[in-house]
């Protein structure tokens, strides 16, 4: 029997099987930032112990970097103290840093796969969740913890518990204006936030391998949302040619053995799977969550749940808890309910494309003057892209915000944050109470396209009609 590409890399980089039950195993590639790094050097430092394998770890700074500052000391003395404590760890270690002034710096898991760092069949951790994000390469990627910072740094090596894969079969062709993240939204709908404990997602079907590598990456980003702490696509010639001539890709003869090393890691076609769920694509609407989990999401033409038809006590408390939180009223449209913040950008979805696909339907539109709307680009690299497009203009010019790169409003570390009880439309991956830096503001998460359609309308709106979107015009994320 065959074996999948999550068994293949696993066993690739196992070094031995722990007391515990637990494999010792290898990561080949350690992404690291500002938040969740300080703590591990310092353990370091403390017991005198080197970075073992420093060519392997790559930094930037995202979380805490503002987006509308350009100048240094930053006005929030904690982003100040932060930028300078991990550029002094980088340069003591002799770690690659992608700082400001690089023109490489941004969101770590969007810098990684376009500098070519992220790499099929390799393993990959970041002190952070949303690493799953680099598995649509066909990597093994997972978030970790301070300690296990500290613990690669120290050993290249990390101590974990094997995991089951469900495959998730995607089948058909999407509709006009239902995106990569609606497809994502709808599968933790579907499976639950912690349908995928204990499980790597393998993400397949005829929808995936259609997708583009920054579909494939919105997707994979958001498997932590849906309990799976890895989420993969299995490498192809879509894969390859994204990859081809990036700057830390292999290059020349290297380039065609690594091309061939990478196909094997591939899903063989008789493996076996724990589990396999199957999608019609033909039955995904663009999607918009009403309540404080990523799995508390609807189609746009639907109404919001309401308490009493819950399945069991459980369910029940949980949409009163959201109900309360969010000011909704059960078995109410979500459509046309009025919003105050509109934010592009994120992991999610602060790619080129992303702002490409947005940019070509807002051209000639203005933001509902009620609303405050920004775009965040995800890298300097793409920021840099995006203005030679012109596609700055096409924001600024219809009332958004064009700001640098960094997390900014997907979460609370840096000054983008939302005031009150403020109501956002977001591009990003979480809805959690205080996600968005007031404990009394609530976020709605949908596709970039939607997102600009509620700034527009003022409201959340469905996109095709705001647009008239009746055919995918570009690569889509």
């Amino acid at each position: 029997m065959g074996k999948s590409l999550f068994e293949k890399v696993w066993e690739a980089h196992s070094v031995r099987q722990l007391a515990n039950g637990q494999t010792q195993l290898l990561i080949g590639t350690h992404l690291i930032h500002e938040v969740t790094s300080p703590q591990a050097f310092g353990m370091l430092r403390d017991k005198g112990i080197p970075v073992r394998f420093p060519h392997r770890t790559f930094a930037t700074v995202d979380h805490i970097v503002p987006t509308d500052e350009k100048s240094e000391p930053f006005s929030d003395a904690l982003a100040d103290a932060m930028i300078k404590e991990i550029r002094r760890n980088c340069e003591q270690h002799g770690i690659t840093f992608f700082d400001l002034a690089s023109g490489k710096q941004g969101i770590v898991h969007i810098v990684g796969p376009e500098q070519g760092i992220t790499q099929p069949g390799t393993t990959i951790a970041c002190g952070d969740s949303h690493t799953s994000t680099h598995g649509a390469f066909g990597a093994i990627a997972f978030g970790i913890g301070t300690s296990q910072v500290r613990d690669v740094l120290a050993t290249q090596t990390i101590a974990l518990n094997r995991l089951k894969v469900r495959r998730i079969n995607v089948e058909g062709k999407l509709g006009p204006g239902v995106y990569a993240k609606d497809v994502i939204l709808h599968i933790i709908r579907l499976l639950g936030t912690q349908g995928g404990t204990g499980f790597a997602y393998e993400y397949a079907g005829s929808v995936f391998d259609n997708f583009t590598m920054e579909e494939r990456m919105t997707v994979c980003n958001m498997s932590i949302e849906g309990g799976a702490r890895v989420g993969y696509v299995n490498p192809d010639p879509t894969t390859f040619d994204y990859l081809k001539g990036r700057p830390y890709a292999p290059k020349g003869a290297d380039w065609d053995a690594a091309v061939e090393r990478w196909s094997s890691f591939a899903s063989d076609p008789d493996c076996a799977y724990d589990d396999v769920v199957t999608i019609r694509a033909e039955s995904i609407a663009p999607t918009v969550t009403w309540g404080i989990t990523p799995g508390q999401a609807i189609f746009i033409n639907e109404n919001i749940p309401a308490a009493e038809n819950a399945k069991d006590a459980a369910e029940k408390a949980s949409i009163e808890e959201a109900l309360e939180h969010m000011h909704f009223i059960g078995d109410t449209p979500i459509l046309g309910t009025p919003i105050d913040v509109a934010f592009l950008g994120s992991c999610t979805n602060g790619r080129l494309s992303d702002l490409q696909e947005v940019a070509q339907y807002l051209r000639g539109r203005k933001v509902a003057d009620n609303v405050k709307a920004i775009v965040v680009p995800g890298s300097q690299g793409v920021s840099m892209i995006a203005e030679q497009m012109g596609l700055d203009k096409i924001y600024k010019d219809a009332g958004f915000e064009w700001r640098g790169a960094g997390c900014s409003m997907c979460l609370a570390m840096n000054p983008d944050k939302l005031i009150g009880d403020q109501l956002c439309a977001s591009s990003s991956n979480r809805n959690f109470k205080g996600r968005q830096g007031s404990p009394t503001g609530r976020t709605l998460l949908m596709s970039p396209l939607m997102v600009a359609a509620a700034a527009v309308e003022g409201k959340v709106a469905d996109a095709r009609e705001v647009f008239s979107v009746h055919e995918k015009q570009t690569a889509l994320a």
